[in-house]
């Protein structure tokens, strides 16, 4: 059997055994492990797979994930996140959907202290639907908004999957962080924008909430200090050169332990809770990026990335139709696969042909994270919706998945006005050169 049939069978078998819900990151090792012992050998197999655990789990450079969450979990359980919803609330609370607009707000907020979309969608769905709920809207509309709001996890800096994109590319990882800024604060107006023209159409989805007087809202403008400062300090150093991405992760981690002590509002058993999410999902991540690096190994034996990339090239089509293809294998590809795996698996193919086509790097990973986070509120992965579904679940996982549609016409809106305004991802990094 040749190499590039073996490599078809393990690509179909990867897509199946991922439907039956098995981890994806164990899937992608043991089809990696077996398609390579059958084309190689098995003792060659043997070594690849303790060589490849080994450098992942031993990666310095990928201490800087499970530093990052770190840092989102102790903002959530010192109240961090639930001050900053309630700053968004008290300055928009009253217009039409002002709630769900201020769920929007409150989640790009945290989504930079956090940078895990799933986190953030955990986060907001933990505060903001309690409050959506007692001001009676409709669970569709508020399901969706927190669902839809926690994609910004990964685009706005600083985010888990800039930092794998940057170690595959060997891109600078501050660079990507800056250039996710513009295109996440598009989104936000996008989605905002959504809102309100969903509850002009149908005010029954949002009724109005109350008028904060100004003392109040400048009162409650203190509830962003904490927020403001740490993005300060994280982001600010880092694109001052003052410490490395993972040195980044470990001050921010630490100013928001130092926050939450001098408020006294973070116990014991909540550092505890903290530390135990953190490992979980910083293993997850770990276990994914393993079990992918193993997969792509087996890949590069099939010569499947090559003979696509060739494949893709000899169309002879203009540079835009080339990128139109690759963002629709991306857009089918996020709704089967894990935003990580997704990027894991396909990086290693596409980089070298949009580098060939004379592409930007830093705005093809832009691009490259605004396609995956439509995989994240698209079925049947929509691994957001599942998260929101498990904290609302008295809410159907139908009604969550119709509510994010509207939220899928605004991404898609913002992924197309990136292409032809490459601009709007790369301003901010030309600037630090």
């Amino acid at each position: 059997m040749s190499p590039t049939i073996v490599g078809i069978l393990g690509l179909l078998a990867l897509v199946v055994v991922i439907f039956s819900r098995m981890p994806v990151g164990f899937v992608m090792a043991v089809i990696g492990f077996i398609g390579f012992a059958n084309l190689v050998s098995f003792d060659a197999a043997m070594n690849l797979m303790a060589v490849d655990l080994v450098e992942v789990f031993g990666s310095y450079n990928l201490t800087v994930i499970p530093l990052f969450i770190l840092m989102g979990q102790i903002a959530f359980h010192a109240g961090i996140s639930s001050r900053l919803f309630e700053t968004a609330y008290k300055f928009i609370g009253h217009w039409p959907g002002g709630l769900a607009i201020a769920t929007i707000g409150a989640c790009t907020g945290f989504s930079a202290i956090c940078g895990s979309t799933n986190a953030t969608a955990a986060t907001m769905a933990a505060v903001a639907l309690p409050e959506m709920k007692k001001y009676h809207y409709r669970d569709k509309l508020a399901t969706a908004v927190v669902a839809a709001g926690g994609t910004m996890g990964i685009l706005i800096p600083p985010s888990v999957i800039f930092i794998i994109y940057g170690i595959m590319t060997e891109q600078s990882i501050g660079e990507l962080f800056i250039s996710g800024i513009l295109p996440g604060l598009l989104l936000t107006a996008l989605f905002m924008i959504t809102i309100v023209i969903w509850t002009k159409l149908n005010p029954s989805l949002a009724p109005r909430g109350p008028k904060f007087g100004l003392r109040e809202k400048c009162r409650s403008l203190l509830g962003l200090t904490e927020t403001i400062l740490l993005v300060i300090i994280v982001l600010g150093g880092l694109f001052m050169g003052f410490f490395t991405p993972t040195e980044a992760g470990a001050v921010g981690a630490f100013g928001a332990l130092a926050i939450a002590l001098v408020r006294r509002n973070l116990s014991l058993s909540q550092i505890r809770q903290a530390l135990f999410e953190t490992t979980k999902i910083s293993c997850m991540i770990m276990v994914i990026v393993a079990g992918a690096t193993v997969f792509g190994h087996f890949l590069a034996v099939t010569r499947i990335p090559f003979d696509i990339a060739n494949w893709i090239v000899g169309f002879n089509l203009p540079p835009w139709a080339i990128m139109a293809l690759i963002i629709l294998v991306y857009f089918i590809g996020g709704c089967f696969i894990d935003a990580l795996a997704l990027i894991m698996l396909t990086v290693p193919i596409f980089y070298p042909v949009v580098m060939t086509l004379g592409y930007d790097p830093i705005w093809f990973g832009v691009i490259t994270v605004l396609i995956t986070q439509i995989g994240v509120i698209t079925p049947p992965v929509g691994i957001n919706v599942y998260v929101v579904s498990g904290v609302a679940q008295e809410v159907p996982l139908g009604t969550i998945f119709k509510g994010v549609f509207p939220f899928l016409i605004a991404l898609i809106i913002g992924t197309l006005l990136l292409i032809p305004f490459p601009e709007i991802a790369l301003f901010l990094p030309g600037l630090i050169h």
